[in-house]
């Protein structure tokens, strides 16, 4: 059983983290060259917070041995990476769509473990509601930015 203290430690972190990189985009005038350069950071950021999703995502499937139903599982969490790993080589608008919508899948994807799309043995039911909440949090302010334009 995972602590769950310091899963929501590394939450708050990545959380805050995020929110920090966002209010400074938010901050920078809209058209001055600070903001497209804070926009490129929380970009960068925000993709390396979505490769470590993905990674727990593979880790957990990869965890629970060999499995057919698992496969759908760690291929999703592949895609999630290849999401994070092409995102920051993008216009920063462009990158932080992209990991937004990383986000809102990565989401997607924890909802569908409570219903049993997924295997929903994978973790205790409130590590895939936590994580769909902080999921969509951190999709949000990565997007966040973008509105103020």
């Amino acid at each position: 059983m995972p602590d769950i203290a310091a899963l929501a430690a590394l939450a708050a972190l990545m959380l805050t983290t995020i929110g920090i990189f966002a209010l400074r985009a938010l901050a920078a005038p809209a058209m001055s060259p600070d903001r497209l350069v804070a926009e490129l950071r929380l970009a960068q950021v925000a993709a390396m917070v979505l490769a470590l999703m993905a990674g727990v995502s593979v880790g957990l499937a990869i965890g629970h041995g060999p499995r057919p139903d698992l496969s759908v599982e760690v291929a999703l969490g592949g895609m999630l990476f290849l999401v994070a790993a092409i995102a920051p080589f993008q216009d920063p608008r462009l990158a932080l769509t992209i990991v937004a919508l990383g986000f809102a899948a990565h989401a997607v994807t924890d909802v569908m473990h409570r219903p049993g799309l997924l295997p929903s043995d994978l973790a205790a039911q409130w590590y895939f509601v936590g994580s769909a909440c902080l999921d969509a949090v951190v999709g949000a302010l990565c997007y966040l930015p973008l509105l103020k334009r």
